[in-house]
């Protein structure tokens, strides 16, 4: 049985073929500039050379029709009949207040997703689209949405709530959704196994750090808080994204430049963040490259990122007590000791103390790994998220009609026992070129 998993973004679609049987991933890869011109598939297969191909894509339709094209290639595929499909989980951005978890899709979803496409602009038309153009490729198995916005539907209107005319709540659903849900869900669950306790026991603190980035708040295994609003600009300082900010900022700028609310808003998103203050970089390794050669503005920018993210670990304590762990996930999380270190410095006093060895140490996608001193009264890991892993789960239960809300549903992954076998095999090579690593390899109690 196989389910293949699609991430329709704005301008591209990433997928993955998981042999559930097996508990291995089959293929994934992803089609960029979609929509726009040198649209080009990265196919890859474990074992065999990575494929890169060109196909014009003007929409997402000739995205996912090049996707099954290359899934089904005699010599670069892994699917001799799509029939060996069962289920389909597409990532979509937004549920708005609608969804509490993962659904199958039918008329009535897509057009509750139609309703709330001014909630997310950029990727809920992409979403929907790759949902009706798989729907077209393979209409008899089940289509499943698993929505970023579902994990947070436990907080509190104390949480969600915005300050603002309540009508505006009322009439156009104006209040916080957080995002990036997937991911909290997967690494929530993880940090629980690594911690020896129940999720409802366990209280962390998420850090999801991309280019984009937000936190989450977790008491007693669900979200209490997260730092993304109503949409995803609100929260840390991200690679293009402002973060938090004075509301009047856009005001005020509007009328000193004559710049449309459509100019302000691709500013703040767009050419905002660690751009907006470097002036030419995204990616954490090209400002800790620029810090090293003595660049002011990248040493800046790296300090905001870090002093936004102290301020809303120390915030969340304040909001949830005693937290029993510190988790970074995600791309930057994963990979940049540097932003972890002078995010956690100077927190010792609420019994967070980062070890600077450890920290340096902790760079893979293939293991979960502590970075706190042994002195620590807070642990700190380092746990590589899978969402994949959470949209094929999902798909099979709501297939298999066993799947609930994530309160009452148990994934493989909580199991003190899982290994991703993908990973373990990678990992062997991590270990060659970095033996440490293996001294803070987290092995859960079994």
């Amino acid at each position: 049985m196989v389910i293949l998993t699609l991430n329709c973004g704005s301008s591209s679609a990433k997928y993955q073929v998981y042999d559930w049987m097996k508990k291995e991933v089959l293929a994934n890869g992803i089609v960029e500039r979609v929509t726009q011109e040198g649209s080009n598939i990265t196919h890859e297969v474990p074992g065999k050379e990575k494929l890169n191909k060109e196909r014009p894509c003007p929409t997402h339709k000739e995205a996912i029709e090049l996707i099954i094209e290359t899934l089904t290639d005699k010599e670069f595929g892994v699917i001799g009949d799509m029939a060996i499909i069962k289920a389909v989980g597409h990532r979509v951005l937004h549920g708005g207040d609608k969804f509490t978890k993962s659904v199958i899709v039918n008329d009535e979803v897509l057009e509750t997703f139609r309703s709330i496409i001014d909630l997310g602009p950029l990727h809920m038309p992409a979403n929907i689209m790759g949902i009706e153009a798989a729907q077209k490729v393979l209409p008899n198995v089940p289509h499943c949405a698993v929505m970023d916005t579902a994990w947070h539907q436990t907080m509190d209107d104390a949480q969600f709530m915005y300050a603002t005319p309540y009508e505006w709540y009322e009439q156009y659903a104006v209040r916080r959704y957080g995002f990036h849900g997937t991911s909290f869900l997967y690494t929530a669950k993880r940090a629980s196994v690594l911690l020896n306790k129940e999720p409802k026991d366990t209280n962390i603190i998420i850090a999801h750090i991309g280019n984009g980035a937000s936190i989450c708040a977790v008491k007693n295994g669900v979200c209490y808080d997260t730092s993304m609003g109503l949409t995803p600009l609100e929260g840390l300082v991200m690679g293009t994204r402002t973060g938090d900010c004075d509301p009047a900022l856009a005001f005020y700028i509007m009328r000193k430049t004559g710049m449309s609310v459509t100019d302000i808003d691709n500013a703040m998103n767009k050419k905002s963040g660690l751009l907006g203050i470097t002036g030419k970089y995204t990616d954490r390794r090209d400002v800790q490259k620029a810090l090293e050669e003595g660049d002011t503005r990248a040493l800046l920018a790296q300090d905001m990122e870090c002093y936004r993210l102290k301020k809303y670990f120390g915030a969340y304590i304040a909001a949830i007590g005693q937290i029993d762990a510190i988790i970074f996930t995600a791309g930057v999380g994963e990979f940049a000791p540097a932003v972890r270190e002078k995010a956690c410095a100077g927190l010792e006093h609420l019994g967070i103390k980062i070890d600077h060895d450890k920290n340096w140490t902790a760079r893979t996608k293939n293991a979960e790994t502590c970075i706190s001193s042994d002195d620590s009264k807070v642990k700190i890991f380092v746990i590589p998220t899978d969402e994949e892993l959470v949209m094929t789960e999902d798909a099979y239960a709501l297939m298999a009609g066993s799947y609930d809300v994530h309160t009452n549903f148990t994934y493989s992954f909580q199991k003190p026992e899982y290994v991703n076998p993908a990973r373990k095999l990678a990992l062997e090579k991590d270990l060659e070129s970095n033996p440490a690593l293996a001294s803070i390899i987290v092995e859960p109690k079994r």
